[in-house]
């Protein structure tokens, strides 16, 4: 039967790559496409297409509920498993399932499926024991060749980053070559912004917050960019007239506002803020909302009963009420794909909706269509930078720093995303080689055996497999030694005598360290260049400076070590160890 909907061209466009992905490949894959894509048509379209048995995984019921109606509209017959809709069928050639029921039903699931697809994949660990996981292994026992396809407005987990590791457009996600991942390919991505340029969703328009904001600046963030429940209700509650200003302005800018949608960020200030609203026109839900109470509280507001839905996050995902045309976010975060999910909220097209009012009262610092980095933000002034690779050319987004003029005057990059293609002679069964990333390195530990550079997490040398002297090690030992200095170094400066350029190097409490290079020496020339050359620039620019004076001018855009480790020779400190790129637990100068 022929399908009721015209897919849109980058609907199509996601099915055609997925085909032409399986038919090369039995590695899994993802789809990226924004919130109010259609990803359910895609998956629809998908499940038309397919002659033997699939399953597709959700982890709502809302979701396994919006999938299959969206297969039954081609006029096509799927089941559902699903304890929350009081439906649990298997037999059909295509099946929408939650995850949660069929994990718990596996003895039930032992047929051969040719195909999962999993909606909403960046809720896919990449541990094994996970739900998803045990159902894919499960399946894959029943048919070794089992495809396995996820799709998802954000792929991106903040415990793990990206939950792909090659991307079609020639890269790799992520810095840790050890870190396994969910997924393998992404296969297909689109932009917010294409969707909104387009006029496939609605305008957002972004106000800064005109009466007040919270400043969260001061707490602690964990490792994934987040704030402790404790600290932030210790916060909030100094700020309850900040609170009340933010929702008297929120009631006045929605006048003329269809449903209003407002981020909290704990329980405590959800219910402070629903205190604030309308009871007659307001819901509040939340993690321990009943299930039942929650499924009413959502249907009022979607047939727009209530104006008011105030959340604290369990609507960021699954979530489809297209009248939403306005978005109040009272909650911290630093993740990207997070703050595009809360957005994107309001972004679905609805009749006379002509752009959708989104305004920050928590001072977050995320571009709406800057892409998500991938590793935790290392200070508040950092912001995605494009950093080309000296080595294969390609354009990296890393964590950086611009100047006025928007140069990059510092990355936290560490090797380049690049991903190369092999050589053209096909692999030992006959199947073409999968490209490999490129191995130049921005940030790097030097092996003191073969001279190999290696990531500045490595324990051993990618190339010769022999132990790299951990930096923590190094420092540890010297502090013990009576004969040995070790400073933290501030910064370098530069003269110049003949052929010869002197470094002192400085630390933070005035001690100084130097050591000289004779550029007419080709021994002392290299090894200057291997410290110093190689990452000139930020290793953006590596140079091999072949003068003295040369170095002098370009002075600025050299590299410091973190540390400088001397030993005591009779009437001088001599310098033993520079250490470049440290990551460990010892302070660095003018750290706090």
């Amino acid at each position: 039967m022929n399908a009721p909907f015209k897919l849109r061209p980058y609907q199509q466009e996601a099915v055609d790559a997925t085909l032409n992905h399986f038919r090369k490949s039995d590695e899994s894959a993802v789809i990226v496409l924004p919130t109010g894509a259609g990803k359910s048509l895609v998956i629809a379209e998908l499940a038309r297409l397919a002659r033997r048995k699939i399953l597709v995984l959700t982890h709502v019921k809302e979701l396994v509920e919006q999938n299959h109606a969206k297969y039954q509209s081609y006029g096509l017959e799927g089941g559902i498993f699903s304890a929350g809709l009081k439906r649990k069928e298997n037999r059909h050639q295509v099946t929408f399932a939650s995850v949660q029921s069929v994990s718990a039903n596996l003895d039930q699931f032992r047929d051969e499926y040719s195909l999962v697809i999993i909606d909403e994949c960046h809720r896919v660990s990449g541990e094994e024991t996970s739900q998803y996981q045990r159902i894919i292994e499960l399946l894959r026992q029943q048919n070794d060749s089992l495809k396995v396809l996820g799709l998802t407005a954000t792929p991106y987990r903040l415990a793990m980053g990206w939950i792909y590791r090659y991307h079609y457009r020639g890269f790799v996600r992520g810095s840790g070559e050890e870190q396994d991942k969910p997924f393998q390919h992404c296969i297909y991505e689109l932009p917010l912004s294409y969707m909104i340029n387009r006029g496939y969703l609605t305008k957002p328009e972004l106000v800064n917050a005109a009466v007040a904001q919270y400043d969260f600046s001061a707490l602690a963030q964990d490792r994934f960019g987040e704030y402790a429940e404790k600290d932030v209700n210790q916060l909030l509650s100094k700020h309850k007239r900040v609170t009340r200003a933010i929702i008297e302005q929120v009631m006045e800018l929605a006048t003329e506002r269809q449903g209003v949608m407002i981020f909290a960020a704990t329980v405590d200030h959800a219910r402070e803020i629903t205190g604030y609203l309308p009871e007659n026109q307001t819901a509040l839900v939340t993690g321990a909302t009943d299930l039942k109470d929650r499924d009413l509280l959502i249907q009022r507001f979607k047939q727009r009963q209530l104006k008011y839905l105030v959340n604290v996050s369990v609507l960021t995902t699954g979530f489809d009420a297209p009248h939403v045309d306005f978005i109040a976010i009272l909650r911290p975060t630093q993740s990207v794909s997070l703050y595009q999910q809360i957005v994107g909220r309001g972004l679905r097209l609805d009749e006379g909706k002509q752009d959708c009012l989104v305004i920050d009262y928590a001072g977050n610092s995320v571009n709406l269509h800057h892409p998500e980095v991938g590793e935790p933000k290392p200070n508040p002034d950092s912001e995605p930078v494009q950093v080309f690779c000296p080595g294969c050319g390609f354009a990296n987004i890393f964590w950086g720093k611009t100047d006025s003029e928007s140069r990059v005057i510092e990355h936290y990059g560490r090797r380049c995303q690049g991903l190369l293609e092999p050589a053209e002679e096909e692999g030992a069964a006959g199947q073409k080689q999968r490209p490999e990333q490129c191995d130049y390195r921005f940030r790097f530990k030097e092996c003191p055996h073969c001279g190999g550079e290696n990531d500045i997490a490595a324990r051993n040398c990618h190339q010769c497999h022999q132990a790299i002297i951990d930096p923590d090690d190094q420092l540890r030992d010297a502090l013990k030694l009576k004969d040995a200095m070790v400073i933290r170094c501030a910064g370098i400066t530069l003269s110049v005598a003949g052929s010869k350029l002197k470094i002192t190097y400085h630390g933070e409490d005035g001690e100084e360290l130097s050591e000289s290079f004779d550029f007419s020496k080709p021994a002392q020339r290299t090894v200057f260049n291997k410290l110093f050359g190689r990452r000139f620039a930020n290793s953006q620019a590596p140079k091999a400076f072949s003068r003295a004076d040369e170095v002098l001018e370009l002075q600025a855009l050299l590299s410091a070590p973190d540390f400088v480790i001397a030993r005591k020779q009779k009437h001088y400190w001599q310098v033993q160890e520079r250490i470049f790129d440290y990551q460990g637990t010892y302070r660095k100068a003018n750290e706090a």
